[in-house]
């Protein structure tokens, strides 16, 4: 799993936002994963493969609709990296979790056997 510690997601739809604002968060969000995605010279997993994203939150966790929402740009991220549209879901299935622990989000691939 790819950590990336003291990673403040927003809350999803939730979120009451200045569109500039909002355009900042994602944008910071997509540059902290693509970097960190490529810091290690991580290995790209084999298509098709299923990502999870979970999200660290110190708080009692979200809806299944404001978890999505909330890891969007990083999906974003995600799918830039492996170089696939982020609605293709025949090569990459995203699958969303949420724990309870400092702030932080986890990504981890796994790939599908044909």
């Amino acid at each position: 799993m790819i950590l990336l510690p003291n990673f403040k997601t927003g809350r999803g739809l939730n979120d009451r936002e200045h569109p500039m604002v909002r355009h900042r968060r994602v944008k910071n969000e997509k540059a902290a994963v693509a970097w960190r995605l490529t810091e290690f010279n991580n290995r790209k997993p084999a298509l098709p493969c299923v990502c999870t994203l979970t999200r660290f939150a110190p708080s009692n966790g979200l809806d299944d609709d404001n978890l999505a929402g909330a890891l969007k740009g990083v999906r974003d991220a995600v799918a830039a990296w492996l170089g696939v549209d982020d609605r293709d879901r025949v090569r990459v299935r995203y699958v969303y979790e949420q724990q309870r622990a400092p702030w932080g989000v986890g990504i981890a691939f796994t790939e599908v056997q044909q």
